[in-house]
């Protein structure tokens, strides 16, 4: 009986390849390798599943060896020759990279890590040198160079060291109505100084000494600093900053100069406005108040102890005079005094080493400055070092010796002023105390 399908037999099914197959070629794409079950092993001939059959023939006797693929490119002998089967070895080849042929990754180098320490080094230092030298021309760029020293006739001649001419000026130049009243700075036409200090930069210490505005000085001869005219000296005598309010920063350095014989070698003037945006661009000043004073004209309403005054409070401090029985000589000292906590906060790491801070205090500090055509940026550094090194103890801090008044001025002792200024014309340490 036949068990395939109508109209199909065993002869229908075209050439059959295999064991007990009369075909010649073997079914190569369904060889599989020949797995043994449990039990015994079969005799060759025999069928596992019962019916014995006619024994595979050998190789070279009808059936050819059994390729086996290797890499896409050739064959590879893996078979037994005795029955035809795949030993186990047709797969794989090459090393332990892959298959055969494939190649293997080379170890990679240890990191060569001076090499890679030097040029991170370069790195940063170029960084660091082009921000440094971006930031100079930064800087630089934003001073105001607008007093012009040459216009000051009959100068004594300098003498060693640098003398830096400080002054903080009522200047109201930028302010809005509203930043006036909250300062407390009125609107009175003009400019007149509230504070003039004279810096020595030297080899034998630094000296800062406080010219008190109502000082008594001759107003010499000068030339003006707009007309060009020379105008002759008369003898007259007004306070110092009377001298300030007529002609501007070229009669204040000849009227200096003239009642001194100290040589001005740099100018640097800051107005109301511009002293409150350092102040508060550094994020304000710590200051210890030996003894709390209130002023309704300056708005100063102090208590006694440490603690941080902002911009608007540190303006209120260095201005008023009122509340004090010694009036401009105490208001001068608080001026010395507030200045060089400025220039020590300016200089910590927390502002130095933070550019959030460094650069507002900066960009605050040089739009407010006015100085003269001469100065560059690094006189500016060497009198902000030489103010820091004054407030830590390094140096000399003083009012102008005074011997008296005479109605409402204040007059400089003739002997200890000669002696001061002698000094700091040769470089010396100062001996000179003020009041």
């Amino acid at each position: 009986m036949n068990d395939w399908p109508e109209g199909w037999s065993d002869n229908n099914r075209g050439p059959r390849y295999g064991r007990g197959s009369a075909g010649a070629q073997p079914e190569g794409a369904r060889v599989m390798r020949q797995v043994q079950r449990g039990g015994p092993a079969v005799p060759p001939g025999q069928r596992s599943y019962g019916t014995p059959g006619p024994a595979a023939p050998p190789y070279g006797a009808g059936v050819p060896r059994q390729p086996s693929y290797v890499d896409g490119q050739g064959y590879e002998d893996g078979y037994d020759e005795y029955d035809g089967y795949n030993t186990g070895q047709v797969y794989g080849g090459g090393g332990p990279g892959g298959p055969a042929g494939a190649p293997t990754r080379a170890p990679r180098p240890a990191p060569n890590w001076r090499r890679r320490i030097k040029w991170t080094a370069i790195t940063l230092a170029s960084v660091l040198i082009v921000t440094s030298v971006a930031t100079y021309f930064w800087a630089d760029s934003k001073l105001h160079r607008d007093v012009d020293l040459s216009k000051v006739i009959d100068r004594p001649e300098a003498g060693s060291g640098t003398n830096y001419l400080i002054v903080g000026s009522d200047s109201r130049k930028g302010m809005s109505a509203e930043d006036k009243k909250k300062l407390h700075t009125g609107s009175a036409q003009g400019q007149r100084t509230d504070s003039m200090m004279i810096l020595h930069v030297g080899d034998s210490g630094d000296t800062l000494v406080s010219l008190p505005r109502d000082s008594d000085v001759e107003i010499p001869s000068y030339k003006g600093s707009a007309s060009g005219k020379v105008y002759p000296g008369t003898g007259r005598h007004t306070k110092l900053n009377a001298a300030y309010a007529e002609d501007g920063p070229t009669l204040l350095v000849r009227t200096i100069e003239y009642n001194t014989g100290l040589h001005i070698d740099h100018y640097v003037e800051i107005g109301f406005g511009g002293f409150a945006k350092i102040v508060d661009a550094v994020g304000g000043v710590e200051i210890t108040i030996d003894k709390g004073f209130k002023d309704k004209d300056s708005g100063a309403n102090f208590k006694t102890g440490k603690q941080t005054l902002n911009g608007e409070e540190a303006l209120a401090f260095v201005r008023t005079r009122h509340a004090f029985a010694a009036q401009d000589l105490q208001r001068t000292k608080n001026q010395q005094k507030f200045l060089s906590a400025l220039a020590h906060q300016v200089a910590t790491p927390s502002t130095v080493l933070n550019p959030f801070k460094l650069y507002p205090t900066m960009g605050a500090g040089l739009d407010s400055l006015t100085v003269d055509k001469d100065m560059s940026l690094w006189d500016l550094a060497s009198m902000f070092w030489a103010m820091k090194g004054v407030s830590g103890g390094d140096g000399t801090s003083m009012n102008m010796p005074i011997s008296g008044s005479t109605g409402g001025n204040l007059v400089w002792d003739k002997a200890k002023v000669k002696t001061l200024v002698n000094e700091l014309k040769n470089d010396q340490k100062v001996t000179v105390s003020g009041n």
